[in-house]
């Protein structure tokens, strides 16, 4: 789960972890309010979506219009909130339809000596998380891995533990941060990893991280990524989600009790098992196909589930085909072509619809579908399924 800069920052104050004073304005009028109310001779007027790159990014209608806009007066401040609310806000991160800002966040300006990255990932293979740093604060960090990987510095540690005194020294050696400052990363560093363990973070990033004038280390953005799977522990969490900023047919799936993300492409699938799903998406790619969606639609699907994740298939529009591929396991390949056949009938299937069905009850599943209405055509592998779903949307 997702949450936006400004609750995020409300968090990281709660952790230890320095902030600025901020408000958040749904209108042109609260943003000047909000201006007035922090006192300064300039604030900073931030788009709250959930993706990253919004100073970069500009809005659809009006590409001279950023995400984040400087403020020196409250006429300012109601200005720039007037040409983001309501807009679509395109950065590298939201594709080209963007998102809609509904909310404005107007924080107080620093004297910015020094700009730096921070993020807090979970590493698989280490098996533990991992604090990267880097001199490139500001930048995309996916564009500093891939052209200048040496410039991110990495220091993993044990989540029980949290970060140790000799690793900060280690990394502000390396960030070339001393004095007073390296004071400061001493207390930021480990209590950004605390946050992350403590909150059950999939990612804890804030860039840029600023260096003041005074030599003090402030969050200046938050970008936070809740494992889902740990919710349950922080139920205090529900309040923090915005479902204005979540995909509606990913809202449905969830609710039907399905794993679904919307793609580019045109091609739907229809799977059950996420590995299953992500080869089946790979295998599309490999003959020339574009899937629209990874749906798994789980080991004990039933004729409801199907139906519901034929309905969240086909209402989008770029679909122009869809591949159900199926190992019938838990769930028995004659359960999912019953549900296939309930499907057709309640939703109706008016673009190719490509099948392959394997393992439990196969034949009598298969049977099944060509005795049936539905129009189906068959496939024997994944790999003749690949084959058929792209010549038929005429990829």
């Amino acid at each position: 789960m997702k949450i936006h800069e400004y609750q995020g920052k409300e968090l990281f104050r709660q952790a230890g972890v320095p902030v600025l004073d901020g408000v958040v304005a749904t209108t042109p009028d609260e943003a000047a309010a909000a201006y007035d109310k922090l006192g300064g001779a300039i604030a900073v007027v931030k788009a709250q979506i959930h993706a990253g790159g919004r100073g970069k990014g500009t809005i659809i209608d009006d590409p001279k219009q950023h995400g984040v806009v400087l403020a020196k007066s409250a006429d300012e401040a109601r200005a720039a909130a007037a040409g983001l609310l309501g807009k679509k806000l395109v950065t590298i991160q939201t594709g080209p339809a963007g998102q809609t800002v509904n909310k404005v966040f107007v924080e107080a300006g620093c004297d910015i000596a020094r700009e730096l990255y921070l993020g807090i990932v979970l590493d698989r293979a280490a098996a533990k998380p991992v604090l990267m740093v880097s001199t490139e604060g500001g930048m995309e960090i996916e564009t500093v891995a891939e052209n200048t990987p040496e410039l991110i510095h990495k220091e993993h540690f044990d989540p029980a533990v949290g970060l140790e005194a000799y690793q900060v020294r280690k990394l502000c050696k390396k960030l070339g941060i001393s004095g007073a400052a390296a004071k400061a990363a001493a207390k930021f560093m480990p209590a950004m990893c605390r946050f992350y363990v403590d909150s059950d973070c999939e990612l804890a990033e804030v860039n840029p991280l600023v260096i003041t004038g005074d030599d003090q280390m402030i969050a200046l953005d938050a970008k936070i990524t809740f494992d889902n799977n740990a919710l349950f522990r922080h139920p205090d969490y529900s309040d923090l989600r915005d479902l204005a900023e979540e995909e509606e047919s990913e809202l449905r799936a969830g609710n039907a009790g399905l794993s679904y993300v919307k793609l580019e492409g045109n091609i739907g699938c229809l799977v059950n098992g996420a590995g299953l799903a992500m080869s089946t998406m790979d295998i599309i790619k490999y003959h020339g196909g574009q899937p629209a969606n990874f749906l798994d639609v789980g080991g004990s699907a039933n004729s409801e589930q199907v139906t519901e994740a034929f309905r969240i298939l086909l209402s989008d529009p770029n679909v122009k085909g869809v591949l159900v591929n199926i190992f019938g396991g838990i769930a028995r390949c004659t359960t999912i072509a019953g549900a296939l056949i309930e499907a057709s009938k309640t939703v109706g299937f008016d673009v190719p619809l490509v099948v392959r069905l394997e393992g439990t009850e196969v034949e009598e599943g298969r049977k099944m579908l060509a005795e049936s209405d539905v129009d189906v055509i068959n496939a024997t592998d994944i790999t003749d399924a690949a084959k058929k779903i792209v010549a038929a949307t005429g990829v």
